[in-house]
């Protein structure tokens, strides 16, 4: 039982780490840095971590849910 749980656990934090990874190297093709003052270099790096943390996660989650759903349907019959 704590097994699966840890399991889920270990799963789900290796899906967060590997999406924002993906994120990172998906916004660094964008020029973020355009948009930003040149006195505001940390400014931007912030949003850039921080952006890749929201959608990195974000799609993570749809990934664990949807793992997570297709599980449940064979309950369904």
């Amino acid at each position: 039982m704590y097994v699966d749980v840890a399991v889920d656990a270990m799963v789900g934090i290796a899906s967060h780490i590997i999406f924002i990874i993906l994120a990172w190297k998906a916004l660094d093709s964008l020029n973020i840095q355009a948009l930003f003052k040149k006195q505001r270099e940390t400014e931007s790096k912030i949003l850039f971590i921080l952006l890749s943390i929201a959608l990195g996660t974000t799609v993570s989650n749809f990934f664990l849910d949807f793992i997570n759903w297709s599980q449940q349907l064979t309950y369904l019959l």
